[in-house]
């Protein structure tokens, strides 16, 4: 099957302290990193109301990422010599195929077009390609399973 090819616009662009991959911790969310998103004036009125949002998932796209990886060994595994090979579909890794990112960032200020957010681990100048409101009620799913995550936890 022949699919047409998938195009996306940037609707805007992240602003960070973080400018290497290197400097990029492994989750920003309780970093207390604070980034900005600049988002394109066309696309202002898509933003009323998003004042009303303690938080917000952004879909980013991760120019700098690997994307020639289809599998890791995650740097988590507990034995150096025997970490396992996974598949980056199984993983967060930003090495992927279509290195989208889904970001969860906490919303502390809307200024016009710039929306200010903590909690993120973007690079400066990365592409956003949609955002949408983090709902609890949504997005949680508290009995998911996740076996990098429990694995640590056990």
């Amino acid at each position: 099957m022949t699919l047409p090819p998938v195009t996306c616009t940037p609707v805007g662009i992240l602003h960070s302290p973080l400018k290497t991959r290197a400097e990029a911790p492994h989750q920003g969310r309780n970093t207390g990193i604070i980034c900005t998103a600049e988002i394109f004036p066309e696309y202002a009125p898509a933003l009323v109301g998003i004042e009303e949002n303690s938080h917000l998932i952004l879909l980013c796209w991760f120019d700098r990422a690997e994307r020639d990886l289809l599998q890791i060994s995650s740097p988590h595994d507990k034995k150096v010599h025997d970490r396992k090979l996974h598949g980056v579909f199984a993983r967060r890794s930003p090495a992927r195929p279509n290195p989208i990112a889904f970001e969860i960032g906490e919303l502390l200020n809307v200024d016009g077009t710039i929306l200010t957010l903590q909690g993120m681990d973007v690079l400066e100048g990365t592409p956003i390609l949609d955002i949408k409101p983090y709902s609890p009620e949504l997005d949680c799913v508290p009995d998911a399973i996740d076996t990098f995550w429990d694995k640590k936890r056990g």
